[in-house]
């Protein structure tokens, strides 16, 4: 297949980690891989995630990657290329539509996090008791208007490295960001464990007890490592099709879920010590990081400053991840459609911004306007985590499995012969057999079949 040398490219093999790992890490790794950690196990946990990342994970993204870059096409249009028919197109277009639906809600927490940013220079958390904190979010949450600012603040922010392009809007904000997030991320880390007892938290995180591995634990490891990774929604195959051909496609994988893997552990490592040292339960849940930590900051020396740091890093993570999905939805609608890319960004920041802001209304005045009993923002959630994704995940494990031509994904792995392909064996069987099978074990997991 030929090089397509209209299409635009990543400019460095720097910023194509950079931009990819951005995707992957979010608030998936800032906000929920601490309290999943907290609540099944600590180390433990880390041990099985750390495995479904190798055996899980890494293949799939493998293998949107080199979608994306065999076709250089939008993730709908990579599809219909690599196939020859529209029925798989179809599977590009539920990513196209399981990236909106989540920027729906994503935007809503990612404006959270802009706020916690404002009340953490504010010094708000100071002498507050947990009870006040949570008391304090929920008013937050559920209001009416101050939510709704923050959120447009975001998809603005969102939309202005867009339309700057891929690669200096992407590319070069990834490059500027990642480098800032993880910088964060050890001054947090340094700060956390040198706390009184903080060596608790660590034993907690980083010592497995086998006996808490049970197929509860092993099953959310295996959704951790797959939302995490930003895995079966169109992000890695749309910036898949931005990679050059002298790329090596197998490396740059293992970069970008070495990265995000690292992150996650930067951020055990700083929340988990602080945890201890003050006597939290760290198995809070969703409330880790917007009233425990709060807590955490207002209790210890210097906690003024960690409270900006980290609230800041959480945005950035945020940030560096809606890029991603709103690219997913500007790269299909430009090539489908023919529409300017400018055009394409700004319709769809203005529909995201009604979308969104009806998700954040639906938790305050609007929450007596259910959809199967759930609110729209716990709906959209609830329909792209626990369906959406494990379903698209699951369609690209069978197409390159068993579908694609596996000469095809060796060629292109190796750069049309340039580049040896190590253990293509083993990846070959992950994507027939083990992958498919894990998706459906997390399928099933999140329906509340194994309940």
């Amino acid at each position: 297949m030929t090089e397509h040398s209209s299409r635009i490219k990543f400019g460095s093999k720097f910023g194509i980690v950079a931009a990819a790992a951005g995707s992957a890490v979010g608030l998936g790794n800032i906000w929920k891989f601490p309290y999943e950690a907290g609540q099944n196990g600590g180390g433990a946990f880390l041990l099985i995630y750390i495995l479904c990342v190798l055996l899980f994970g890494l293949p799939i993204m493998v293998s949107e990657l080199v979608i994306g870059r065999r076709a250089h096409a939008n993730v709908s249009g990579a599809f219909r290329q690599l196939s020859g028919t529209n029925h798989w197109a179809m599977v590009g277009l539920l990513g196209v539509i399981t990236a909106f639906l989540i920027l729906g809600f994503y935007f809503v927490v990612a404006g959270w996090s802009l706020e916690y940013v404002y009340q953490a220079v504010a010094n708000a958390f100071e002498r507050k008791t947990p009870m006040q904190l949570s008391q304090a979010f929920s008013d937050f949450s559920t209001d009416t208007f101050r939510p709704l600012f923050w959120t447009t603040i975001f998809i603005c922010c969102t939309a202005f490295v867009l339309l700057a392009g891929v690669k200096k809007g992407i590319e070069r904000t990834s490059k500027i960001l990642m480098p800032f997030l993880i910088f964060i991320l050890i001054l947090l880390c340094v700060r956390s464990v040198t706390m009184p007892n903080g060596n608790e938290g660590l034993k907690f995180f980083f010592a497995p007890d086998f006996s808490k591995i049970t197929p509860t634990v092993i099953l959310s490891a295996l959704g951790q490592a797959f939302f995490s990774l930003s895995l079966g929604m169109g992000c890695m195959i749309t910036y898949g099709s931005y990679i050059r051909k002298d790329n090596n496609l197998t490396k740059t994988a293992l970069h970008v879920t070495s990265v995000d893997t690292l992150i996650a552990i930067l951020a055990g490592t700083a929340i988990f010590p602080a945890v201890f040292s003050l006597g939290i339960n760290p198995a809070q849940g969703p409330k880790l990081v917007f009233v425990t930590l709060p807590s955490v900051f207002s209790h210890m020396p210097g906690g003024y400053i960690c409270a900006i740091l980290f609230f800041l890093l959480l945005a950035i993570a945020a940030l560096t991840s809606t890029i991603s999905l709103q690219e997913v939805i500007t790269a299909y609608v430009s090539e489908e459609f023919h529409w300017q890319r400018k055009k394409v960004i700004v319709v769809s920041s203005l529909v995201l911004i009604v979308l969104s802001s009806l998700c954040s209304l639906s938790l305050g005045i609007g929450s007596h306007y259910t959809i199967g009993g759930k609110t729209l923002f716990d709906f959209f959630d609830f329909t792209t985590s626990k369906f959406l994704m494990p379903l698209g995940g699951f369609l690209i494990s069978i197409f390159i499995g068993w579908f694609y031509k596996a000469d095809e994904v060796k060629d292109e792995l190796g750069n049309h012969g340039k580049l040896p392909v190590k253990l293509f064996s083993v990846y070959i069987f992950l994507m027939r057999f083990f992958v498919p099978l894990a998706i459906l074990l997390i399928f099933l997991n999140e329906l509340g079949t194994f309940s």
